[in-house]
């Protein structure tokens, strides 16, 4: 059994941890800034493959007390670090620190890189290279109150790079904060018909199908996760890893085959229709996107509306404009409604109470991820 924490944006803790139990991962739980699961080496493949909400998937290689350079130095060259890297693999290390007497997160990485070279090169006579770009190995060190802990990364890059997205419109979020808020608002166990009547490049929408269709995340990339390239990839782990594929792509068909709620999109800007709508070609899903004004918007089944307006570099909308499409939503009836807003005054404009209000980051912008709850109304 391994421990594994994956990582989470700020407020999305929460949606992280939902999905993996929906997932049936064990013993989850949450934690600040991401969520510890366990399970064997398969189990972290199938969270690369799958999960949809966070932003890395780590496997824990190590925990001890680094209360100075030499301590930290020699708990990770203790390590075996051979089982996974060899002289021929490039590597990287990323460090944090809090409250602990080592600060310097640059020089905790060169501490930490320096451990794992020298111990290669004790094993093999030779050291590997370093390599910051495109590492085969990425290592994550993390100090908090002197406890390191130390982590390979199993995907390597970012878990939102899903591949559909080499077009965007305006400031984009990312596909992982796209999924969260599907999960914060509880979409779709309710089955309910999705819009986006603000869907700019088109990714809160295409996510919603990609879960809809359940469609593994992971699928879709064209690069190697970074597990594929330690050297612990065995023929029986790659056959291992090729069958979770092969079941992920199953279910995939089987729910192709069944009835899903609509999911649409829609914008003011004829621009991002059709960026979203490449986009969701090559995401492979099929979604309605049309130019339309979100003060036109009207529903007559019950709804699940997300979307993230239009603020900072995007901010298209006057308060006047805003006002009446906040008018506009709050007057569909039997909805579920999410607003991702990145200006105080937007939520002031808002004459309902939301139900619950959660601060996300958007890249560097602090947000507010509205929801309310106008079913029956």
């Amino acid at each position: 059994m391994h421990a594994f924490f994956a990582t989470a944006a700020k407020g999305t803790e929460g949606a992280v941890r939902d999905e993996l139990r929906m997932l049936r991962f064990r013993k989850v739980r949450a934690d600040r800034g991401g969520v510890h699961f366990e399970g064997n080496i398969e189990d972290g493949y199938r969270a690369c493959l799958e999960l949809r909400t966070p932003m890395r998937v780590l496997l824990e290689m190590a925990r001890f007390e680094a209360e100075d350079e030499a301590s930290l130095y020699d708990g990770v060259r203790a390590v075996e670090w051979e089982e996974h890297a060899s002289p021929k693999t490039e590597l990287a290390v990323r460090a944090s620190a809090r409250s602990s007497n080592l600060t310097h997160t640059q020089y905790i990485a060169q501490k930490t890189k320096d451990a794992i070279v020298d111990r290669l090169r004790e094993r093999f006579g030779q050291r590997p290279d370093v390599d910051l770009a495109d590492p085969d190995i990425l290592v994550s060190v993390h100090l908090a109150k002197n406890l390191a802990t130390i982590y390979l990364d199993l995907a390597g890059s970012p878990l939102f790079m899903r591949g559909y997205r080499t077009e965007h419109h305006g400031a984009p979020l990312k596909e992982t904060l796209a999924a969260s808020m599907l999960y914060l608002v509880g979409w779709p166990r309710d089955r309910t018909d999705f819009v986006d009547p603000m869907c700019g490049s088109g990714t809160i929408a295409i996510e919603a199908a990609l879960l809809a269709d359940a469609r593994a995340p992971g699928s879709l990339t064209q690069h190697p996760f970074g597990f594929e390239r330690w050297a612990s990839y065995s023929d029986e782990r790659r056959a291992a890893y090729q069958r979770l594929r092969q079941l992920a792509e199953e279910r995939y068909q089987q729910a192709k085959q069944s009835p899903r709620p609509s999911i649409v999109g829609f914008d003011i800007d004829s621009g991002a229709v059709e960026v979203a709508r490449a986009n969701a070609k090559r995401a492979g899903v099929h979604i309605r996107f049309d130019r339309r004004d979100v003060r036109d918007l009207v529903l007559y089944e019950p709804a699940t509306i997300v979307t993230n307006p239009p603020y900072g570099e995007r901010m298209t909308m006057s308060p006047e404009d805003w006002r009446k499409a906040v008018k506009a939503l709050m007057a569909v009836p039997d909805a579920r409604i999410g607003l991702l807003l990145g200006h105080p005054d937007m939520l002031d404009a808002i004459r309902a109470r939301p139900e619950k209000v959660i601060t996300l980051m958007n890249g560097d912008i602090e947000c507010g991820f509205a929801m309310f709850d106008r079913r029956g109304r």
